[in-house]
């Protein structure tokens, strides 16, 4: 079952590298007392991923804080060390927190997972965009497969 508007965020452990080496963080904790926006691609250093989706979020951070958002984050089904260094060449640091699904366990819990194994992909996560209002969605645009509309920055951004 796909998540949907007014559902709580399963509780699942992501990973993000910090200078202490890759830490584990739990949903539950990372969504708790915040406004984040998290939007999730279907891997790092893809095309589209790298020229518009994290781009976008990167340059319209700040507008985005200041509708009252605490966080942005970026979610793939990759590990925390690709992550990081897809954040560190887009420029994300302090702007978008990079966010690793490596087993696509949270991308499966949230019903958005993407089978790209006839492609040599592997499961991957949709690519979409949501607003999570401590731990509940209050805002989910999925993608179409191939499309990059929904969950642009500059449409999160005029929702809010």
């Amino acid at each position: 079952m796909t998540i949907k508007v007014g559902d709580k965020i399963p509780s699942v452990s992501l990973q993000h590298k910090t200078a202490d080496g890759v830490q584990s963080v739990s949903t539950d904790d990372f969504f708790k007392g915040k406004k984040v926006v998290l939007f999730a691609v279907p891997g790092a250093f893809t095309p589209t991923c790298s020229a518009k989706h994290l781009p976008g979020f990167v340059k319209n951070a700040d507008a985005i804080k200041s509708k009252g958002v605490d966080e942005i984050a970026c979610v793939a089904v990759n590990d925390a060390f690709v992550m990081d260094a897809w954040g560190q060449g887009q420029s994300a640091g302090g702007k978008v927190t990079m966010l690793a699904d490596g087993s696509a366990k949270f991308a499966k819990a949230l019903g958005l997972d993407l089978d790209l194994i006839e492609r040599g992909l592997g499961t991957r996560s949709q690519r979409y965009a949501m607003v999570v209002d401590d731990g509940k969605v209050t805002l989910l645009n999925v993608e179409e497969a191939g499309a990059f509309e929904k969950s642009s920055a500059e449409t999160v951004l005029a929702a809010l």
